[in-house]
C-alpha cells in the first residue's frame, strides 16, 4: 500500500487509520485554536455553557431540538470562519478576492455575535427559573429613589421629550460601530504604537464580548422582564413622539426580547465603548458621553429598564472592559498579530 498506516491495538483486534487523514485533522484542529484571538476565547466560552445548559435543561424548553440546532449551527459557522480566516493568514492570500472577503468578515463577524446572543436570549429567559424577578428591581428602585422612576417619569411625558429620549435610546446601536469603525482605520498598518495590527479595535470586541457574556449569565440566572410588562397593569399613558419614537417601536415590534433587563445591555455595551473611546481615542469619549448620560436615563424613561438596570449596566461594562484588556496582553490574543506573521 502507497499510504502509511498507523496501527493501534484494542485487545486482540488492530484498526488501521491512515496517517495522513489523522495528521490532516489534527492540523485542522491545530489550525483551528491558533487563528482563535481573545474574543474567541470569549464567545466559545459563552455559547458552550449556553450549550451545555441547553441540553442539561431541555425539559424546560419549547421546541429545544429547533433551538440547539440553531445554536450549534451558529457555532459551527463561526469555527468555519475562524478557520478559513487563518487558512488565508498561512497560505499568503490576503491580497486575493476571496481573501480580502474572509477577512473583512473575519473583523466585523463579532457583531453577529452580539445580536445572536441577545435574540437567543429570550428563549434561555425560563431555562433554569421559572418566574420573573422583577419584584426585586421594584423594590430596589423604590429604595434607592423613593419612587418608581418609570411611573414619574410618565407625569412630564410629552411628544418632544419622548421623541428625544427615543433618539438617544437608540443611539446605542452607534457607540460601538463608530468607535470601531474608527480604531479599525487606524490600526491598518502592521504594527501601531508597538501593538499587533488593529490592536485596539479587537480589545474593545473582546471587552464587549466581556460584558455581554457577563450580562447574559446573569439574565439567565435571574430572569427580569422590565417595566413595559412589570408596570402594564397600572396603564400608563402611551409614549407619543416623532419619528424616532416610530423607528424605535418598529425595532421593538420585531427585535424586542422579553427578558434580560437586568443587567441593562444597552448600558453595559455603551459603557465599555465609552471606556474603549476614552483610552483609544479620547476625542470620541467626549462626544460620546452627553449621548451616553441621555441613553442611561431614556432606558428607564421609555420602561424598558429600572434604575437598578442601568446600574447593573455600568458594573457589567466596567467587569468587561477590566478582563477584555486583561486577556489582550495575554499571548495570541489579537488576530492581528498572527495576520501578520
Amino acid at each position: 500500500m502507497g499510504t502509511r498506516e498507523l496501527g493501534i491495538k484494542a485487545g486482540s483486534a488492530e484498526w488501521h487509520y491512515p496517517q495522513s487523514t489523522v495528521s490532516r485533522a489534527c492540523a485542522a484542529i491545530v489550525g483551528f485554536f491558533e487563528g482563535c484571538g481573545a474574543f474567541e476565547w470569549i464567545a466559545f466560552s459563552y455559547l458552550g455553557l449556553t450549550g451545555f445548559l441547553l441540553m442539561l435543561f431541555w425539559k424546560n424548553l419549547p421546541r429545544v431540538g429547533r433551538l440547539l440546532s440553531i445554536h450549534f449551527g451558529f457555532i459551527a459557522v463561526v469555527v468555519g470562519l475562524v478557520s478559513a480566516a487563518r487558512r488565508v493568514a498561512v497560505n499568503g492570500a490576503g491580497n486575493t478576492k476571496w481573501g480580502r472577503v474572509v477577512h473583512a468578515v473575519r473583523h466585523w463577524y463579532p457583531q453577529a455575535v452580539f445580536l445572536f446572543c441577545f435574540e437567543e436570549l429570550g428563549s434561555l429567559a425560563h431555562l433554569i427559573h421559572k418566574g420573573w424577578c422583577d419584584e426585586w428591581l421594584l423594590r430596589f428602585d423604590h429604595w434607592l429613589l423613593g419612587v418608581q422612576p418609570a411611573v414619574n417619569l410618565a407625569q412630564i411625558a410629552g411628544p418632544a421629550l419622548t421623541d428625544f429620549m427615543q433618539m438617544a435610546y437608540l443611539s446605542y446601536f452607534f457607540f460601538l460601530t463608530i468607535l470601531a469603525i474608527a480604531l479599525y482605520r487606524r490600526g491598518a498598518n502592521a504594527v501601531t504604537d508597538g501593538k499587533p495590527k488593529r490592536f485596539a479595535f479587537w480589545a474593545v470586541m473582546t471587552s464587549s464580548m466581556a460584558a455581554y457574556a457577563i450580562g447574559y449569565v446573569v439574565a439567565i440566572l435571574f430572569p427580569v422582564e422590565s417595566p413595559y410588562y412589570s408596570l402594564a397593569a397600572l396603564h400608563l399613558p402611551p409614549l407619543h413622539g416623532g419619528p424616532f419614537t416610530w423607528l424605535s417601536d418598529f425595532i421593538e415590534h420585531f427585535g424586542r426580547v422579553h427578558g434580560g433587563a437586568f443587567p441593562s445591555e444597552h448600558v453595559a455595551g455603551s459603557f465599555v465603548a465609552l471606556l474603549g473611546a476614552w483610552r483609544y481615542r479620547r476625542w470620541m469619549f467626549w462626544v460620546f458621553l452627553p449621548f451616553f448620560i441621555c441613553m442611561c436615563v431614556s432606558t428607564v424613561y421609555v420602561r424598558n429598564h429600572y434604575a437598578a438596570d442601568v446600574l447593573g449596566g455600568l458594573i457589567t461594562g466596567a467587569s468587561g472592559f477590566w478582563i477584555g484588556q486583561l486577556l489582550m496582553r495575554l499571548r495570541g490574543a489579537c488576530p492581528g498579530a498572527k495576520e501578520s506573521e
